[in-house]
């Protein structure tokens, strides 16, 4: 096995851990909350759940990134980034800096203290924009997968 074989199965064991994840908690684990009328149980199953599944993606956007920045630099892709034929892998780049910003930077410094305030507030509403704001991230990751995987094989462009 050749060492661009081994990038890119790092790269796509990554991104279906990371976006799978996306996929589990925003058709399954947010719909569930809606049983849960206790704002405090609702916070603490949530947390219990997004401890586990942050710490694990943790591992799996980096990876994503480190794979997929190996591979660009070991087929000299760089130009392809600005070439419009190229736009899929501006866009999984872009996909790839919004992740690891909601995680290294956005969830804890932001989503520790601001948001038990606002769950505590209005339980039902910030439950509802954060399924929202899932779908929004599902379905980006999903778009950009997908456009990786079409351009990759030359499908787009």
């Amino acid at each position: 096995m050749d060492d661009l074989t081994l990038a890119r199965a790092v790269h796509v064991l990554a991104v279906i851990h990371w976006i799978g994840g996306v996929a589990f908690v925003t058709a399954v684990i947010l719909p569930a909350f809606v049983v849960f009328e206790e704002p405090s149980r609702r916070l603490a199953l949530f947390e219990a759940i997004e401890h586990r599944f942050s710490t694990q993606v943790k591992v799996s956007v980096p990876l994503a990134g480190f794979s997929g920045a190996y591979m660009a630099w070991r087929l000299d892709l760089w130009g392809r980034f600005l070439e419009p034929a190229g736009w899929w892998l501006a866009a999984m780049v872009l996909v790839w800096v919004l992740f690891m910003t909601l995680l290294f930077l956005v969830e804890p410094l932001v989503l520790r203290g601001p948001f038990r305030r606002r769950v505590a507030a209005d339980p039902a509403g910030t439950f509802r924009i954060m399924h929202l704001a899932h779908i929004v991230l599902l379905a980006m990751g999903m778009g950009v997968a997908a456009a990786g995987v079409l351009g990759a094989h030359g499908l787009l462009g």
